[in-house]
């Protein structure tokens, strides 16, 4: 089992099929890890099909890696700006998905593709679903490390189809998520919206003023 967080403290429910384990991963165990990917593979701002760059920078690792552009959103086992392959998994952030996934009930979850993100004071990811994974009966395990960041999700009544922006702000369910913080959602829960509100500033000793998410799928 990989090493737990510091204040590892019992899962929440937040809605059927997406759990909260606060303080499961252990941040500073990870640290010298996704350092040493982002040399491999450096972080980049991904730019939209609409030809929009994201305020999020990212990377990956693992045996796909997530990429963007003007051609669409995919998975890749190249990556584009270097032109050889993403940096291996290490076994501690396989692990760590791993064992998160099991806790919440996914068993035998073994993420190919880990896409690393790091967010600054104004970033934000818009409400979006993960769907261009090719197997979707299996989980998607998100840890957050660094300084707080509200994630929320929509909830049922937004997705059976209310589109107005102001009703759906009012129809989604607010996450505070800290340092070492896991979000388990698959089953009823794997394909509702979800997001990160606009990052506020902050600073975390060993991550500095920055919010880091490793999101862990099956996507091949």
């Amino acid at each position: 089992m990989a090493e737990l967080g510091q204040f590892w403290s019992d899962p929440v429910e937040i809605i059927d099929g997406m759990r909260l384990l606060p303080g499961f991963a252990d941040s500073q165990s990870l640290f010298t890890e996704i350092q040493a990917l982002c040399l491999q593979s450096p972080l980049r701002h991904m730019q939209t099909m609409r030809g929009y760059t994201m305020s999020v920078a990212m990377t990956n690792c693992g045996d796909l890696g997530w990429v963007s552009d003007k051609q669409g959103y995919r998975y890749s086992a190249i990556d584009p700006e270097s032109g050889v392959p993403w940096p291996a998994m290490p076994m501690a952030l396989s692990s760590l998905a791993h064992d998160a996934a099991q806790l919440s009930g996914f068993d035998n979850f073994k993420p190919d593709a880990c896409l690393i993100n790091r967010y600054v004071p104004g970033a934000q990811m818009g409400a979006h679903q993960d769907r261009n994974e090719r197997d979707r009966t299996q989980p998607i395990v998100s840890v957050s490390l660094g300084i707080p960041a509200r994630f929320f999700v929509m909830n049922e009544s937004v997705q059976a189809g209310i589109r107005d922006s102001v009703q759906a702000s009012k129809k989604s369910i607010p996450v505070d998520l800290s340092d070492g913080d896991v979000v388990v959602f698959g089953g009823a829960a794997r394909m509702c919206s979800h997001g990160v509100r606009k990052l506020k500033s902050g600073y975390h000793p060993l991550w500095g003023e920055a919010r880091w998410n490793l999101t862990f799928r099956c996507a091949g």
